[in-house]
């Protein structure tokens, strides 16, 4: 049976506000995740705490955020009321007041404003620096030699900058540094080949470009690194990124800006045939200077020419002639006295050097060596002959005594099976097998009778 409603409840069932607000807020925390949410800043506070207090509306529900100090250490921008943003945030209670609210751990502008933002930002900080200083901006070369293309490989900018540099200065030599132009790391790997090309030094002038697009697209341009890569490289660069209605920082930082590939291309490349024409003009002016100067020239030649004849000078002539031919005769003669000195000389120098030539020195060696190779060849030859004969000389000696000379005339050495020598017939007996080395080959035999009465006469 239901308790009346007049009923007094039992204490143990009466909740406290405060625990209900912080079971709620415990229940809230625990049930949701960190969700992103997108809306619309209002009603923004910062007290002196640091913290911040806002809501977070869309076209038909707000909801109260706040976000700490601690976590605004991330945030690149300072929110304003009217702002969209998009943040990470956990679902939770202010209890003392029963208020649903947000506890905001991450805050970035929302869509297209972020990157604008970003861009404004950064734009200002390096202005601020002095980056942007046309002081600091370096002049073009008129002519150069070699351009160097910070681009992709692949895309319409690297086509455009090269069909516009083939059909106004073809003269050139082009130098392609690939990478990419969009993406994760786009920015850092740009920076890294403008580093790379200033190392390098290979190039007078450096293109910078990439073909249009959003701002999402072009924002690999709008990076710090690149902004200051673009300050630190050493040789000009010009930038040609997008159409000539988007700017970028790198537009900002770079020595001259060019609305696209194609202009930039154009800025750093000589006009052929503006070249072709002025170096008309400058032939046309130089012909009629030439002209007027030949010109001037036979007038005065002319006018020479009536003084001359008003003047009668044949005889000054004469006598200048002969004058010119006694000098042109002196002329010659000590022209060919100097010439046959300096032969002389020459001849001279030319014995010494044919003297000092060290190919005759290395020639005497060569003869020396072989004189020295053929003396000593001689000395060998003679020397064993000398000691071959010796050789035969002892040999023959050798032979003399040789006990193999003495069985070539029959004799037979007698031995033991043992090896030894048998020199007396009392040595062996009746039986015995003997062996007889003759001169040529041996003989094995037993002893049928032995006779020491011979041996005793021999003795």
């Amino acid at each position: 049976m239901s308790r009346s409603l007049l009923q007094p409840p039992d204490p143990a069932e009466i909740w406290t506000v405060s625990r209900l607000n912080r079971e709620v807020r415990f229940a809230l925390e625990q049930g949701f995740p960190a969700l992103w949410i997108e809306g619309e800043i209002s009603n923004l506070a910062r007290p002196a705490s640091g913290h911040l207090y806002f809501s977070l509306k869309d076209a038909s529900a707000q909801v109260r955020c706040a976000m700490f100090r601690p976590q605004q250490r991330s945030m690149r921008f300072r929110p304003e009321n009217g702002e969209k943003v998009l943040v990470r945030a956990r679902i939770g209670l202010y209890e003392a007041r029963g208020e649903f609210q947000l506890k905001v751990e991450a805050m970035e502008p929302a869509g297209l404003g972020a990157l604008q933002r970003a861009f404004e930002e950064l734009k200002q900080k390096l202005a601020a620096e002095g980056l942007f200083d046309e002081a600091i901006k370096r002049p073009l070369p008129a002519m150069p030699e070699r351009i160097g293309v910070i681009t992709s490989p692949t895309g319409a900018a690297i086509r455009d900058i090269l069909t516009t540099l083939k059909r106004r200065f073809p003269l050139a030599e082009v130098v392609v540094y690939p990478v990419p132009v969009q993406g994760e790391g786009a920015g850092q790997k740009i920076a890294h080949m403008l580093a790379v090309a200033g190392r390098r030094a290979e190039c007078d002038v450096l293109i910078l470009a990439r073909g249009g697009g959003s701002l999402e697209d072009l924002w690999a341009f709008n990076e710090e690194c690149v902004a200051r890569a673009l300050r630190a490289c050493p040789i000009p660069v010009v930038a040609g990124v997008g159409h000539e209605v988007d700017f970028t920082i790198a537009d900002f930082a770079a020595d001259h800006r060019a609305p696209t590939p194609t202009g930039a291309a154009e800025a750093v490349s000589p006009d052929a045939g503006e070249w072709r024409q002025r170096l008309d003009r400058q032939t046309q002016r130089m012909m009629l200077a030439v002209n007027g100067h030949l010109q001037r020239a036979r007038e005065h030649y002319r006018g020479l020419r009536r003084r001359l004849a008003l003047r009668h000078p044949g005889q000054q002539l004469q006598q200048q002639g002969q004058r010119l031919d006694e000098m042109a005769l002196r002329l010659t003669r000590l022209v060919r006295r100097q010439l046959d000195h300096q032969a002389r000389q020459l001849n001279h120098l030319g014995q010494r050097l044919r003297a000092a030539n060290p190919g005759q020195h290395l020639q005497r060696r060569r003869d020396r060596l072989a004189e020295i190779r053929r003396r000593l060849g001689q000395a060998m030859q003679h020397g064993l002959q000398d000691r071959r004969q010796r050789l035969q000389s002892s040999a023959r000696a050798l032979n003399t005594v040789s006990p193999l000379a003495t069985l070539d005339r029959g004799y037979a050495i007698v031995q033991r099976p043992d090896g030894g020598i048998i020199r007396s017939a009392g040595e062996v007996m009746a039986g015995d097998e003997i062996t007889a080395r003759l001169a040529r080959g041996r003989i094995s035999a037993h002893v049928i009778t032995v006779d020491q009465d011979q041996d005793k006469e021999n003795s």
